[in-house]
């Protein structure tokens, strides 16, 4: 392929200036002998030009086919490039799984969440309501259904459902209903919406399992419901904490501790 570059950089010098030795034949006398042979019409300086330029086109010919088998090559190598990382896509998208869990503002447990080894993906929004679509304004009226969550997508290999229900009953208090701290409303309570009758049993096992540890006092009052339509909030709701954790005193005052508290701080 340099070889081919390399003769398209003099290509055309060669069309306007044949090299020397055509303009001075090293044997002018065999060279006369060849003309008077071909063509006694013709002077041996024109017949060695009409060489000198059929060799030009075969030379050209050659270099437009050497770059076609070159470019066809580069084609057929990104196409299985593309191939092979579909394929890895494809393989790694079948590890993955989802969960939507509410805990009260979802500035902290996507705080939390996207912290944890094994989370591909966090992103916040609402479950649960009757209303299309909700904006955080209608939310905040507690009037249609919502609950605050946050969509956590996982890789099966690395962590496991039933540990992110670990860490989620670690981040937010599940014995009080629709408050967390000084945030109360139904928008805020607790609860797991289920995305397979999988997920269903394990919630409840793990809610079961809870109580029985005694790790609170009181017994969880966190929700198992059906995962129904999730709407995404809005942009300035995305990645808060990590945002905005020097400029809103209720990151320095709430989210902080509670990431000291487990270990992410």
């Amino acid at each position: 392929m340099v070889i081919v570059k390399e003769f398209w950089t003099i290509f055309p010098d060669l069309l306007i200036q044949p090299p020397s030795f055509l303009e001075n034949p090293p044997d002018s006398r065999r060279v006369k002998r060849i003309a008077k042979i071909s063509d006694k019409g013709h002077d041996s300086d024109v017949m060695i030009r009409h060489y000198y330029s059929l060799l030009i086109l075969l030379i050209a010919f050659a270099g437009f086919s050497a770059m076609s088998v070159t470019a066809q090559d580069t084609v057929d190598s990104d196409a299985a490039d593309v191939t092979d990382t579909g394929k890895e896509e494809m393989s790694d998208s079948k590890n993955l799984e989802v969960a939507t869990i509410g805990g009260g503002c979802f500035w902290c447990t996507e705080a939390v969440l996207e912290r944890v080894d094994g989370v591909v993906d966090v992103v916040s929004g609402y479950m649960g309501g009757h209303v299309e679509n909700p904006t955080y304004e209608q939310i905040c009226t507690k009037t249609t259904g919502h609950a605050e969550v946050i969509q956590v997508t996982f890789d099966r290999t690395e962590i496991s459902f039933e540990e992110i229900l670990d860490i989620f009953w670690q981040a937010h208090d599940p014995t009080t209903i629709n408050q967390q701290g000084a945030d109360r409303g139904p928008q805020y309570r607790s609860v797991i919406f289920f995305h397979s009758p999988e997920q269903k049993n394990l919630a409840e096992e793990s809610k079961k399992a809870l109580d029985a540890s005694g790790a609170y006092s009181s017994p969880a009052v966190t929700q198992v419901s059906e995962a129904s339509t999730f709407w995404e909030a809005e942009g300035y709701h995305q990645d808060y904490y990590r945002l905005n954790k020097d400029k809103n005193p209720y990151c320095r005052v709430v989210i902080t501790p509670k990431m000291k508290k487990l270990g992410f701080e």
